[in-house]
C-alpha cells in the first residue's frame, strides 16, 4: 500500500535541512539543533525515514578518545526525490518550510505524515 498523506512539517524540516548538501553525513545533534527540534522529536523522524530507506545512518568511524562514537545521516536517492516532490509542492518553497512550520510562527499545518 502507497503511502498518499504528506510528512509532517517537523519532517519536511528535516528533509529540506538533509538535502541543502545531501552528499554530507549529519550529526544527530547539529541537526537537531539546525531545524528546531528536540531529541524527542528529531530522532522518532531520523529513524522512520531510515527504515523506509528515505535515509542512510553510519556510525561514526573514528571518534576522538573518550567520546562515543555518534550516529551520522544522510539523504539516500529516494530521500533525496522526496525533498525534492515535497519542496515543490504548490505554495511551498523549502526555505519557506523551515521558518513557518517553526513552533511559534504562524502558518499552515498540514497532517502528520
Amino acid at each position: 500500500m502507497t503511502r498518499t498523506r504528506r510528512p509532517s512539517p517537523q519532517t519536511v524540516r528535516v528533509l529540506a535541512a538533509l538535502a541543502a548538501d545531501p552528499s554530507t553525513w549529519r550529526y544527530g545533534y547539529e541537526l537537531g539543533q539546525q531545524v528546531g527540534l528536540k531529541a524527542g522529536s528529531l530522532y522518532p523522524i531520523l529513524m522512520r525515514l531510515t527504515d523506509r530507506g528515505l535515509l542512510e545512518a553510519s556510525w561514526e568511524a573514528d571518534p576522538p578518545v573518550g567520546r562515543p562514537p555518534r550516529h551520522l545521516y544522510r539523504l539516500t536517492g529516494s530521500g533525496l526525490a522526496l525533498a525534492a516532490h515535497v519542496a515543490a509542492e504548490p505554495g511551498r518553497h523549502p526555505e519557506e518550510a523551515v521558518q513557518r512550520d517553526r513552533p511559534g510562527v504562524r502558518g499552515e499545518l498540514r497532517s502528520a505524515w
